[in-house]
């Protein structure tokens, strides 16, 4: 109880910071925290993935259940002038996806949960417009490469086995991230919420071994991630 009351307090104090800083005439908040060559942070926050089927034969699609998965990571930003930084993010991202099937009745063979935890590793270029008071918006988007460790890729067991969990992929991804967000200057740290989407470029199915004959994976010509990330840093 007291835990839960102290969390709820903190969110108030917080929002009441960041209204603070719509003022006409706030006052100025870490002023030159911007002109540093390099800043250091963190960031949570959460996600939500999903697949993107490319398929050879037009008939019924895979259907995907999206969980709510969760960010954690560092930031290492370098600043290039007074509107770009060139970031580095190395993070952890968790999700769950659930997919479904078509033509089968038996449950075993209809749901695939794929679990992953993939460790990304983005560069980014981040455009901001001027400092307006303690707000600043932003624009950001780079390229980013990723190992999937639950990706499953060098088991022996495919979709054949019935476990739910043998949905195999690739370990590698590479991806563009595109986003957006604003920087609040608040009197000991600068927040910055942002949303960004992740668009996988490679593709990450690994095909069972019966190729073509697989109910699971014979009609999948490619298969790649997507997703939006919600996060919050702290710098």
């Amino acid at each position: 109880m007291k835990n839960s009351i102290f969390l709820l307090a903190s969110i108030v104090l917080l929002c009441n910071s960041v209204k603070a800083q719509f003022n006409e005439r706030p006052i100025m908040n870490l002023e030159t925290i911007d002109d540093h060559f390099l800043n250091w942070g963190y960031f949570l926050g959460f996600n939500q993935y999903d697949f993107k089927f490319d398929y050879k034969d037009d008939i019924n699609d895979i259907l995907v259940n999206k969980g709510l998965g969760f960010n954690v990571g560092l930031i290492g930003e370098m600043r290039i002038n007074e509107f770009l930084d060139l970031r580095f993010e190395p993070g952890l991202h968790y999700g769950i996806r659930t997919l479904g099937f078509p033509g089968f009745t038996d449950k075993r063979d209809a749901i695939r949960e794929v679990k992953s935890t993939y460790i990304n590793f983005p560069l980014l270029l981040k455009a901001s417009t001027r400092r307006i008071g303690n707000w600043k918006p932003f624009i950001i988007g780079g390229v980013s490469t990723s190992l999937n460790l639950g990706s499953n890729q060098d088991s022996m067991d495919d979709n054949s086995s019935r476990r739910p969990d043998s949905f195999r992929m690739q370990k590698k991804l590479y991806s563009y991230e595109l986003g957006f967000g604003i920087d609040f200057y608040l009197e000991y740290f600068k927040f910055s919420p942002s949303i960004r989407g992740v668009f996988a470029i490679s593709d990450e199915l690994v095909p069972d071994a019966a190729g073509d004959a697989s109910p699971w994976t014979g009609n999948i010509d490619a298969l790649r991630t997507r997703g939006i990330f919600v996060n919050f840093t702290f710098e």
